[in-house]
């Protein structure tokens, strides 16, 4: 059942257009980021939360603003990405969650999945509201290009030196200002600190094909953090910097001192922590 909240100071005859109940519902969605020109709404362009907005719009006949998690960058996909928003009752009409799922998988991109709608505390924010955020990035180590994982992974031919990528990734645990592992233009007068909980790396084979997936565990992720990171690492795995090259990189607070952003396609941002 819904859980409804009864505002005070409302009367009891207050008219349809200041309805006196609200509920807040959360989405996990699950995407392919390929078509998508990321997970925030910008003009002229197709992006995941546009998308869903405008599903629910011509579901409930109104603008609906969602707050998400964790703003995805163009090319990164979800698997348990959560959004949130509030509604009414007249949003709700009788309808039930399953079926206002259905009507949401049915109106949005195919390259979007409505996994589950939750009914919350109102006021509940997906964004604020979560405690960590988990990214998987996924590197195809075969010796040959992959078929399958394709569009979902990075192709990082001849071999990877595991245990020095794990030494590195420990100088990264903690709290520490990861300006030099963020875009250098969204980092300019905006806090940069960041608590990463855990990077640990994991041999997977997917349909055949050999993956080291590294998972990142954060409070929350700087602009192209978790990629800047991963290709940071990676440099390390191929040996073409050592494991001290690291924390000289974090310490030094500038992009410039960092590897390069590893692809979009091989990121995702796997859930959300509450």
């Amino acid at each position: 059942m819904i859980q409804t909240t009864q505002h005070t100071g409302v009367p009891a005859d207050a008219s349809a257009e200041h309805p006196a109940r609200e509920h807040t519902l959360a989405l996990t969605l699950s995407y392919n980021g390929a078509p998508f020109s990321g997970f925030a709404r910008q003009p002229g362009q197709l992006t995941v939360q546009g998308d869903v907005e405008s599903a629910l719009e011509l579901l409930f006949k109104r603008p609906v603003e969602m707050a998400c998690a964790g703003r995805t960058d163009a090319g990164v996909h979800a698997l348990g990405q959560v959004v949130s928003f509030d509604i009414d009752e007249r949003d709700l009409a009788g309808r039930s969650l399953p079926s206002l799922r259905r009507s949401l998988n049915a109106l949005t991109n195919d390259a979007i999945t409505v996994r589950e709608i939750e009914p919350k505390r109102y006021g509940f924010s997906a964004r604020f509201d979560a405690q960590a955020r988990e990214y998987h990035y996924h590197l195809c180590v075969d010796g040959t290009s992959p078929i399958f994982m394709k569009d979902f992974s990075w192709f990082v031919p001849g071999g990877l030196n595991v245990s020095a990528m794990e030494m590195g990734a420990q100088c990264l645990l903690g709290e520490h200002d990861f300006k030099s592992f963020c875009m250098a233009a969204s980092a300019e007068g905006k806090p940069t600190c960041r608590n990463v909980r855990e990077i640990s790396f994991h041999p997977e084979t997917v349909m055949g094909e050999n993956l080291l997936t590294i998972k990142v565990v954060g409070n929350a992720f700087l602009h192209s953090m978790v990629r800047t990171m991963v290709g940071t690492l990676v440099m390390v795995g191929k040996g073409q910097r050592d494991t001290a090259w690291v924390p000289e990189v974090l310490e030094a607070r500038d992009r410039q001192a960092a590897g390069e952003n590893a692809p979009a396609q091989g990121l995702v941002f796997w859930r959300v922590i509450y």
